[in-house]
């Protein structure tokens, strides 16, 4: 859902009946289609506006189809369902004039009927997308200040937010449904906006969330373990990610092929792609990184970037971790795809800072104060790279505070707490996200893990609220110690019992440092 200040104001009224025979939508009732006109889309019948089509999804509880009622309140005027939907919604659609029309997958048309509705704004923008296990965030931020020396202004689609030119608020999720994302980049056109940069989830894929987009670039930073619950299989998590790589979605690609998974989705894939290995290796690659050097305390970390043709240029980035240099690497040679000029984009991805909740330093090292950190790392492989990142800037213990979702992949929790045991002095087990879980059972799966490496749980501390989790962290930490906060990043909520708690790991960060140390 997205408030009035990220609808546009001047959407063409699209005929419905042109869009019903362009689509294959049958009207089911007596209503006419013909003479209505509809202005935007959505989803959720709380995000409808007036004037727009709702589009009534199945769900896994509850039909769309049942909250029409909320949606013609709202000022609905057509209704999109299946067979299913248009039996719960057909006599109050009836009773109130208003067109019902059937498709087979309400869910696949929601896209192309939005981007229809909205008129096609990404053929007007230039647009990137980026998806993998971990890194998308980072990536489309680089993109983004890569798009700010093209234009003037720009929008970001993703995990922390949804922003606009200078509109922002915070994002549902990484990727948001079809309507959304086309009244985003149709607002963006109305607002002066040249460049999007989009985070591309697999769920997003899997559920059509991004059809009716073609972008100019996509990008793949990497494949891990992770929603496996969903996928249930790691060639199948591959195959709903590959969707973003085909004509449908996007003419051109930029791999990381660091690991089998990217390799893989090289080589399957039909579009343009160039090839990117950030890492040592012999995997054949267009884009190769070469005398890395990671940033200590403050300082960028750098690298030369070689390419096709003899291409070469130095390259930084501000954020520590050989993971980083991967992402500033792909982000780099999908601005030269983009066809922004070389220079502006070393530099422009040289200077991206301030990325919510990766690698985010709270306080520096010195005048008594250890360094923290919080990082958005919640799978065993991210949580793998942050220790490591931060592992040479450590003279002392490098402690790590961490738990796992709730209603997740169970199976990576032991392995999380395998890598922390392996990379850690100390350890901090609480809660991440519960969700409907016991926070209790999942802690307990996450120290059989740590047991596995360090039996007898030395330096192991369990604590049952994050809050309680960073103040003990605080605590302990002396000056050439390292903090780092990891799996929550950016995120404004935790959610425990099915109830969003405001909860933000930075500021609590900040106000455990303040009580012990005092402002600085």
């Amino acid at each position: 859902m997205t408030p009035d200040l990220l609808r546009p104001r001047m959407t063409r009224p699209t005929p419905l009946a042109a869009l019903a025979r362009h689509l294959g939508m049958t009207p089911l009732t007596g209503v006419d289609p013909a003479g209505v006109d509809v202005v935007g889309a959505s989803v959720a019948s709380d995000d409808v506006g007036p004037g727009e089509v709702f589009i009534a999804l199945p769900g896994a509880r509850t039909h769309g189809a049942t909250y029409v009622p909320q949606a013609l309140d709202a000022g609905a005027v057509a209704v999109v369902t299946d067979t299913a939907g248009a039996e719960l919604c057909a006599r109050v659609c009836l009773d109130r004039g208003v067109p019902l029309l059937v498709t087979e997958d309400p869910r696949a048309l929601a896209g192309p009927l939005s981007a229809l509705v909205y008129g096609l704004p990404a053929e007007h923008l230039r647009t990137a997308a980026v998806t993998g296990t971990n890194g998308k965030t980072t990536t489309t931020y680089f993109l983004d200040a890569i798009a700010r020396r093209a234009t003037a202004a720009t929008a970001v689609l993703g995990t922390v937010e949804l922003r606009v030119g200078e509109t922002t608020v915070p994002s549902p999720r990484t990727t948001v449904e079809a309507p959304v994302l086309h009244r985003l980049l149709a607002l963006g056109l109305e607002r002066g906006v040249g460049a999007a940069s989009i985070e591309v989830s697999s769920h997003a894929l899997a559920l059509h969330r991004v059809d009716g987009l073609v972008v100019d670039v996509a990008g793949f930073t990497n494949l891990q373990r992770d929603h496996l619950d969903y996928h249930g299989t790691m060639e199948r998590y591959l195959a709903d990610k590959a969707i973003l790589f085909t004509p449908e979605h996007a003419r051109r690609a930029v791999v990381c092929v660091d690991d089998e998974w990217g390799r893989a989705l090289a080589a399957r894939t039909v579009l343009p792609v160039d090839r990117v290995r950030a890492y040592p290796g012999d995997a054949e690659a267009e884009w190769t990184v070469h005398d890395a050097s990671i940033g200590l305390d403050g300082v960028a970390s750098t690298f030369t970037l070689r390419g096709p043709g003899g291409f070469e240029v130095q390259a930084s980035c501000p954020l520590p971790g050989r993971v980083n240099i991967q992402n500033a690497a792909l982000a780099i040679v999908m601005g030269l795809r983009w066809g922004v000029a070389p220079a502006d984009v070393v530099d422009a991805v040289a200077h991206a800072h301030g990325i919510p909740g990766r690698m985010e330093r709270v306080s520096q090292r010195g005048d008594g104060l250890p360094l923290t950190v919080v990082d958005f790392a919640h799978t065993p492989d991210a949580l793998e790279l942050a220790l490591e990142a931060v592992r040479p800037v450590t003279p002392g213990r490098l402690i790590a505070v961490f738990g796992s979702d709730g209603d997740r992949d169970q199976g990576k929790r032991p392995l999380l707490g395998a890598v922390a045991a392996r990379l850690a002095d100390v350890l901090v087990v609480t809660d991440e996200n519960p969700r409907s879980e016991d926070p209790a059972t999942i802690r307990r799966a996450i120290l059989d893990g740590v047991r596995s490496v360090r039996p007898d749980l030395t330096d192991v501390d369990e604590a049952s609220t994050r809050v309680e989790a960073i103040a003990r962290a605080v605590e302990i930490a002396g000056p050439e110690d390292t903090i780092i906060i990891t799996g929550k990043g950016h995120e404004p909520h935790q959610e425990i019992a099915g109830v969003f708690h405001p909860y933000n790991d930075v500021p609590v960060l900040r106000e455990a440092i303040e009580r012990r140390w005092g402002t600085r």
